[in-house]
Parts: structure tokens; C-alpha cells; sequence
């Protein structure tokens, strides 16, 4: 799963052992951290790919412990170790206090079903925390909520303007607009979409945006809850799509050979026209591109198509915590408009809040990612990323089904059928 979960986390998607072994930040002495009237938490996020966010951050934190007294002690892992260890760190009372974490029924609904992070219904009330509708849902248990949403997401397709001009091409609103500039693009000597999938993760997104736009978000609900199977015509067919692309050369070549990093250098270099990926890549094309570059919902079988939508990772307060008022300050900050506006403009991403735009500091691209997200937010059809939604098992046949695909491997319709297989 990529997602902007470390930017999320400073607000995105695994070895939560020493500081000797992680090269993290250690964790307070017991007589600082814990019992009553404590004055500082340990918050763990994901590595961040850019040390200055961290400085950022922690600027930004002493906000807080200016207003509160609570100092907050950062922590920092990759993902890949979190999410290795963080049930067994929670459950041993050695975790963090406050930690961020994905949404969905493989990240926090897990931990919230294993009793390992607080129940925070009656903070939400206490303290009328606003998010969105839909984002609150995904951090919903049983009636319960167990944290508060990451930054919203959207998945779709960024493309370069400057390219589509000297070729003379129009936004696409269709698939076949978008068959019809890849062949433009391609004619013209450059790759039309740059897309990576060596990782695996990446396939979870190709295969939710196509399918998102195909069949609509009670489409995609009604594939999760299994009123729909995942064998359907719809899903074989998005998978095709993906499958021609390549055999197209629409795409690099050898896509499960190119890793997300070297794909986006495609897209930032102009030697790719498009890339298909999430709104968290925002802030890296505003860093590296020097062309004007347009952001669509990947388009659809007959027309536009529409966004998919995910969070990035958010905060939970672990359930052991010896310090839960000084926590629920904690995340009570973290959900403030203020808060909020700071992420906007120093981290291009977007709160799961509606935030104000008009005088922020922010370019008129993610301008745009931020009010369509509100748009979305406030009762828009929008498609649902599949992986922060199914279980591993199901995420694992995924991810090397469209790989499988991809390498000519599999069919469409046997990876379809290992995706029902897994739904049973």
C-alpha cells in the first residue's frame, strides 16, 4: 500500500523494537512518560522520505506543547516494520501512546477488534471533532470509533498539460479519449502512462480506479460486502483493460520491473505523459515538474469516470496508554481547523475536514485537489481504493494478480477468481 501515510501521520498506507535496532528515536524513561499527571507522549509515525518534514513537524508540535505543557517525543519507523510488530509492541504495553495508522479492517479495524487502542465515541462528543462523513465510517467498529481519519485521498490520473497541448490533445472524458492520446503520445516517441508495479501495491490502485469508474462507488461497496462477485464482468474487464494497456505499449516497458519512485521520475522528467496514481504525489509534482499538469478521475467506460477515495493514515491513542487525557489533548490538536490549515500548506495534503480555501498558501493544482476532495466529501460519487478495505489474504491475491496479468502470467478471469475466493 503507498499512500502518503508519513505525511498523513505528521497530520498517509513495522521492527517497533529499540532505538539500537531501528535507528529511531528512543522511547521516554518510564518515570517521564507514564502514571498520573504526566507531561509527555511518546507518537510514532512513519518514516518520513524528506528529513525536513520531520524538522517541520516538530516545530509544528511545539505548538502544542506551548498551549498544553505536553511534550511530544516523535518516533519515526518504516512502514514495513510497523506493521510487523505494532500488534505485539501494543500488546506487550511497550507502544507508543499515540500512533498513526491506516483505516480499514487491515490496519486500525484490526487493532480496534484485538482491544488495543482506545475507544474515542465519547472524545468525539466531547469535543465535536468535524470530519468527513465517510472518513469518521472507516474508523468506525461496531458502532465504535477507534481514531481519527488520515488525510483524504483521491486516486485518479495526472497527466501533462504542456504534452497534450504540442500534440493537440483534449483532457480525455472517456477510455476511448484515453486509448486515443496513449496512441498520440506513443506515435510521438514518448511512454503514455507511467506506470510501476513492482512493489505489488500499485496494482491495488490500477485495479481500484478502472474498476471505481466502471461500475461506481455502490458498485464498488457492493463488491467489499460481497452482494457482488468479484468474477463479474466488470472486474475481468478492468483487468483486461490494464492487460491491453501493456500489451499496447502504453505503458514501460516491463511494468512489474519499474518500481513507484522510478515511475514517477517518468512523469517528472516529461518522458511519460500521464501517471495514474493517488493525490499525495501532489506536493512531489509541484517540486520537480516545470510544466503545468492537470489531475482527473481516471475516466470511465462512457464517460468521465469518477475519483476513487481513500484515507491515509491516522491517529489512534493505544490502549495501554498510561497517559489518555494528555492524549486526548493530543488528538483533540490534531483534528482543529488549525491543525488542519497547517497541513494544507506546509504538506500538501489534505485533512479529512473541509478547510477553507480561499487565502491559503497553495497552488491552484492542489487548490483543485482540495475542493474536489470536498466536493466528493459532501455527497459526490466517488470510487473506494480496495486495499485499506479487505483483508491481507485478499490484498496478497490482488496485488500478484495484477502482476500476474501484467507479466501475461495470469488471466484476467483466474485472477478474478482468486479475488472471489478470497471474498468467501
Amino acid at each position: 500500500m503507498r499512500t502518503s501515510l508519513t505525511r498523513a501521520a505528521v497530520v498517509a498506507a513495522a521492527c517497533l523494537l529499540a532505538a539500537a535496532c531501528t535507528g529511531t528515536t528512543a522511547p521516554a524513561d518510564d518515570g517521564d512518560s507514564g502514571g498520573d499527571g504526566a507531561q509527555s507522549l511518546r507518537y510514532l509515525i512513519e518514516e518520513q522520505e524528506d528529513a525536513e518534514a520531520n524538522k517541520e513537524l516538530e516545530k509544528h508540535l511545539g505548538e502544542f506543547t506551548q498551549e498544553t505543557g505536553i511534550e511530544v517525543e516523535l518516533e519515526t519507523l518504516p512502514l514495513d516494520a510497523m506493521r510487523t510488530v505494532l500488534q505485539t509492541q501494543l500488546r506487550s504495553g511497550e507502544g507508543p501512546d499515540v500512533f498513526a495508522w491506516g483505516s480499514g479492517p487491515s490496519f486500525g479495524g484490526a487493532l480496534a477488534e484485538a482491544g488495543l487502542v482506545k475507544d474515542l465515541t465519547a472524545a468525539y462528543e466531547e469535543n465535536d471533532w468535524q470530519v468527513y462523513d465517510f472518513a469518521k465510517e472507516r474508523v468506525t467498529v461496531d458502532g465504535k470509533v477507534y481514531g481519527l481519519p488520515g488525510e483524504a485521498e483521491t486516486i485518479g490520473l495526472f497527466y501533462n498539460k504542456d504534452i497534450f497541448a504540442e500534440l493537440g490533445l483534449e483532457e480525455p472524458k472517456s477510455l476511448e479519449d484515453l486509448q486515443a492520446a496513449s496512441e498520440a503520445v506513443k506515435a510521438a516517441g514518448k511512454t503514455p502512462m507511467a506506470v510501476g508495479n513492482k512493489e505489488g501495491w500499485e496494482g491495488g490502485h490500477l485495479l481500484s480506479m478502472a474498476l471505481s469508474s466502471a461500475v461506481g462507488g455502490e458498485g464498488m461497496q457492493a463488491l467489499l460486502d460481497g452482494e457482488k462477485s468479484w468474477t463479474s464482468p466488470e472486474v475481468v474487464q478492468a483487468l483486461t483493460l490494464w492487460q491491453d494497456f501493456n500489451k499496447k505499449g502504453y505503458l514501460p516497458k516491463s511494468p512489474t520491473s519499474v518500481d513507484y519512485d522510478t515511475s514517477t521520475s517518468l512523469f517528472y522528467s516529461g518522458e511519460a505523459a500521464m501517471i495514474p496514481t493517488g493525490s499525495w504525489l501532489v506536493a512531489e509534482i509541484e517540486d520537480n515538474t516545470d510544466f503545468e499538469v492537470g489531475y482527473i478521475p481516471f475516466p470511465g467506460p462512457d464517460g468521465p469516470g469518477i475519483f476513487t477515495g481513500g484515507l491515509g493514515s491516522g491517529p489512534y491513542v493505544s490502549a495501554t496508554t498510561k497517559n489518555e487525557e494528555e492524549a486526548i489533548q493530543f488528538i483533540d490538536f490534531l483534528a482543529s481547523p488549525e491543525h488542519g490549515k497547517w497541513v494544507v500548506e506546509n504538506l500538501a495534503t489534505i485533512p479529512p475536514m473541509e478547510v477553507e480555501t480561499e487565502g491559503l498558501d497553495v497552488s491552484p493544482l492542489f487548490k483543485q485537489v482540495l475542493e474536489d476532495t470536498a466536493e466528493l466529501s459532501s455527497g459526490g460519487d466517488f470510487g473506494l481504493n480496495i486495499d485499506v478495505l479487505v483483508s491481507d489474504a485478499f490484498n496478497e491475491a490482488m496485488w500478484d494478480g495484477v502482476q500476474g496479468v501484467l507479466t501475461g502470467q495470469r488471466t484476467p478471469q483466474e485472477v478474478a477468481q482468486a479475488l472471489e475466493a478470497e471474498q468467501a
